[in-house]
């Protein structure tokens, strides 16, 4: 990580409880939390995969720069967004999601619902939709003015990082190693390609060989799936139930058949393998876990100018609307 990014980090905090709370858009926009769960209903009925993408956005927006939005911003002559940074690029998708709940807000309540609140309460429901746990939310956030692609690219953790590492980039954002593997659950829905499997299938850290870890006839399977001549981008469940938000993502982690490195580390480095094995036996509590996560990464910000879009691919162009 470099030295540029990990003064950043020393200037992110966590949004006091007087600018976020439950409830915060009940006099000016009342039905905007049913509004963004009916636009999710939909989305889950056209496309159920749709849903891992939109709640892993939480984590993509909130870690680069806080949770700011800045993630749904288009690229522009002038800034090049992080739609397309390593981790985003062929990863995030329905993108459109958001806008046709953005664009339901707007009709409802004109200029009043940011984008970056439209994130967090899509995220809780792509949970609560697809068997996860359901939770109160806190609002009251502005979006940001700009985007990096710089700093997702050089924030955001690869699918090959291991548990030292993500220890130590949770802990810079005052997220617990109970919070990273709580918030490594979210693999429980969706798929990841091939991509990011192919040096842990066949050059596991440069010996030319898989990575021990996998349960061998686990990785039969994914020879098959992710042959070398494969095309990477071809995709495989996360987990062995990847429509459905539960604990399986640890039984998995537990019996050798994690998909990713960042992944099955999570249970071959002793810091951490004792919470993969309580969250497998007790879906309670990694669901409980879970919550506090989000709600604690869902506090992240950064001192900076804001606004609430209308269009969330864009910043305003009424510069006179600014908060600050």
């Amino acid at each position: 990580m470099s030295p540029l990014v990990s003064l950043f980090l020393l200037h992110i905090v966590t949004a006091s409880a007087t600018q976020l709370h439950p409830g915060y858009y009940l006099r000016t926009c009342p039905k905007a939390e049913a509004i963004v769960r009916d636009v999710m209903k939909k989305a889950f009925t056209r496309d159920p995969r749709s849903l891992a993408s939109i709640m892993r956005f939480q984590f993509h927006d909130c870690f680069v720069n806080g949770c700011d939005a800045s993630l749904l911003l288009d690229d522009t002559p002038t800034m090049l967004g992080e739609k397309l940074s390593l981790s985003n690029i062929n990863s995030l998708r329905s993108y459109e999601v958001i806008d046709e709940a953005k664009a339901a807000l707007e009709k409802a309540c004109p200029g009043v619902v940011s984008c970056a609140d439209v994130i967090i309460m899509a995220s809780r429901d792509a949970v609560a939709l697809t068997g996860g746990p359901d939770w109160q939310v806190k609002l009251g956030r502005l979006d940001s003015l700009t985007a990096s692609q710089e700093a997702s690219d050089n924030v955001m953790p690869s699918p090959t990082s291991n548990a030292t590492f993500l220890i130590d980039l949770f802990g810079k954002f005052d997220l617990s190693v109970k919070d990273l593997v709580a918030l490594s659950g979210s693999h429980s829905i969706g798929k990841a390609r091939c991509f990011s499997i192919m040096s842990r299938l066949y050059n596991q850290s440069s010996t030319g060989r898989p990575d021990p870890a996998f349960e061998p006839k686990f990785r039969e399977k994914l020879n098959k799936l992710c042959p070398l001549d494969v095309d990477q981008n071809v995709t495989v469940g996360l987990d062995a139930s990847p429509v459905v938000f539960d604990n399986q993502y640890f039984k998995d982690l537990v019996s050798g058949k994690g998909f990713l490195n960042s992944d099955q580390t999570l249970y071959t480095f002793p810091q951490t393998r004792g919470l993969v094995k309580q969250f497998s036996i007790d879906q309670g509590v990694f669901f409980k876990a879970f919550v506090e996560g989000m709600l604690k990464m869902g506090d992240l910000k950064v001192d900076q100018p804001g606004e609430v879009r209308k269009n969330c691919r864009v910043v305003n162009s009424h510069l006179p609307n600014i908060v600050t």
